[in-house]
């Protein structure tokens, strides 16, 4: 029987996943003052084991007002570096690649954890700090609090913060960055005419708008070194009713960045408006992965809709996508992976576990007790 196209290696630069696997980011919101901790350790331990290719670390900030909620992960100061050591030796225990991706909140930081609210913290709390953005300009819905509009000054510190989060994460171990570029947060606003009213050189064309995800990324490249994965997730699009419009815009600068190192793409959403209409289903966004894959000539994922191998399977094999981004079904079961090359009838070589396991499994799968 042929290997299923999912359990395939897929090679970017010098690193080699052993298959297509991804687990994106997915905040655990249990973090103190930034810091990684014994949970964070078990987690991720436990994601490699189950057989990904690459487990890339939640949302890491890179400074304490990017943080999304006092419970984010951080990477501003090299006591944090060192607590990320032990996490990337046990996801590289487990057999991923250890992937990190660092990011800046903006104008949607300073909120309390989902499950405690999900909302902007109060002013007067005191667990509350001020958040930056490229204009002054409120999300609204739940996160009603309008940011700081930056400076000049501003721009040019959070880009060095990039930079230096960047550098501890590879000091660190990482061998796998992704910058995120996505989902509402600093960087995407400044992309996006609805965030960005500026009139110097970092707002109103659309090459100024582009300016500081390409200047961020090139501030990150002077310290990430050539043979591992530059990567980032960036929204293409915004489901608003103007999809093709912001496609067109989102691939101008997709191409920009790659001309200036990016290596591969997380395709995602803009999330930067609450009104939009999504049409949530299986693979839903492969078809705009795809379309950045060829019109831009860079490797892709994409997350949501891809829990069902049989999706998975099939993006990969039709060449939709290099690496599927499966989140919250590793949630459900951290070895989905292997639960994939069960389901896809690979051979017991594909099953990508531990020997620990394997041996016990293998027997219970042949009815020997």
């Amino acid at each position: 029987m042929a290997s299923p196209a999912l359990l395939k290696p897929f090679t970017l630069k010098d690193i080699t996943l052993r298959n297509r696997v991804a687990v994106p980011p997915m905040c655990q919101y249990i973090a103190t003052d930034g810091m990684p901790n014994d949970g964070h350790h078990v987690h991720y331990g436990a994601l490699s084991r189950g057989g990904a290719g690459v487990v890339v670390v939640e949302a890491t900030a890179v400074a304490p007002e990017g943080r999304i909620t006092p419970g984010c992960l951080g990477l501003w100061n090299d006591e944090q570096k060192e607590a990320f050591i032990p996490v990337v030796k046990a996801i590289k225990d487990g057999g991923a690649v250890p992937g990190i991706q660092i990011a800046h909140a903006g104008r949607k930081a300073s909120a309390n954890i989902p499950w405690e609210g999900d909302d902007h913290i109060p002013e007067s709390d005191p667990r509350s700090w001020q958040t930056i953005a490229p204009s002054a300009i409120a999300f609204g819905a739940h996160l009603p609090r309008t940011p700081k509009a930056m400076t000049t000054d501003d721009i040019a510190t959070v880009k060095q913060q990039f930079a230096d989060a960047a550098r501890r994460a590879l000091e660190a171990g990482f061998e796998w960055i992704e910058l995120h570029f996505a989902h509402g947060y600093l960087a995407q606003s400044f992309f996006s005419e609805y965030t960005n009213q500026r009139t110097d050189a970092y707002g109103g064309s659309l090459e100024n708008r582009c300016r500081f995800l390409i200047e961020t990324l090139a501030e990150v490249k002077k310290v990430w070194p050539e043979h591992l994965p530059l990567t980032a997730r960036f929204g293409v699009i915004e489901f608003d009713g103007r999809d093709e419009e912001t496609f067109a815009n989102s691939l101008y600068l997709i191409k920009r960045l790659k001309k200036e190192g990016l290596d591969l793409l997380s395709v995602s959403m803009g999330f930067t408006i609450p009104d939009v209409h999504i049409p949530w289903g299986p693979g839903f966004m492969a078809p705009y992965a795809e379309r950045v894959r060829k019109e831009a000539g860079i490797p892709v994922t994409t997350a949501w809709g891809f829990e069902v191998p049989a999706v998975a399977e099939q993006a990969v094999a039709e060449e939709r996508l290099d690496l599927v981004s499966v989140g919250r079904a590793h949630l459900a079961n951290p070895h989905w992976t292997y639960a994939a090359a069960k389901a896809l009838r690979a051979d017991r070589a594909a099953w990508v576990l531990p020997p620990s396991y394997a041996r016990w499994l293998e027997r219970y799968s042949l009815g020997q007790f």
